[in-house]
């Protein structure tokens, strides 16, 4: 998904925290480092994925330049194809994909009730409800490493770190990234945190 001016973001100045909100607002803080000189990294919040910016021009060029939320591009899927729609059936907002099975698989989810559309839909459903937690714990888990592989992949006790938040120990992976700088280890607790959380909870280690 292309970030928009809305996008929750934080941006780095080597190793020092200098913004964090609306990538709009963060922008142009980030526009004010670059322009004396310092080396900026701006990471999406959710994703630590890193946003590139062009700071080239005044402010209201960079502001100009980015995507509003209702702008945003949806991510396209090649050779989509759509499912039958009975006529006056609200559309939901269903999405249509192309789904590939082997002809076995058709011919049980024809069978089902509602047809093969409705099969799907609660398969899908089903699988999400019994792997949520540990979707859960997998998503911050990946988005704590992408930031501390850019920020801190070259910093003593990563390698550790690293394998203490892939086994969830919180009390081990904090010791070891104390001796990183201050925003970095901050910034890595912080989304690491959602990871540690539901791993401990009881019903995400049952299930």
């Amino acid at each position: 998904m292309q970030p928009t001016a809305q996008t929750r973001c934080v941006a780095f100045s080597g190793t020092r925290r200098i913004a964090e909100g609306e990538l709009a607002t963060v922008a142009l803080r980030a526009k004010e480092a670059v322009d004396t000189g310092e080396p900026v990294i701006i990471f999406d919040d959710t994703t630590s994925e890193a946003i590139e910016l062009d700071f080239r021009g005044t402010p209201a060029d960079v502001l100009g330049r980015l995507v509003p939320a209702d702008h945003a591009a949806e991510p396209t899927t090649p050779n989509q194809i759509k499912f039958p729609r009975g006529p006056g059936r609200p559309r939901l907002g269903v999405v249509a994909r192309e789904v590939t099975l082997l002809p076995g698989h058709w011919e049980w989810l024809n069978a089902q009730p509602g047809g093969a559309s409705v099969a799907l839909r609660k398969l899908v459903d089903g699988a999400r409800r019994a792997n949520e937690s540990k979707d859960r714990v997998r998503r911050a888990q990946e988005v704590a490493y992408r930031f501390m592989s850019i920020m801190a992949g070259d910093r003593p006790g990563f390698e550790e770190a690293t394998r203490a938040l892939f086994a969830g120990d919180r009390d081990h992976f904090h010791e070891l990234v104390q001796a990183w700088p201050r925003d970095v280890a901050g910034h890595a607790g912080k989304l690491a945190e959602p990871a540690f959380a539901a791993a401990a909870d009881p019903q995400s280690a049952a299930s």
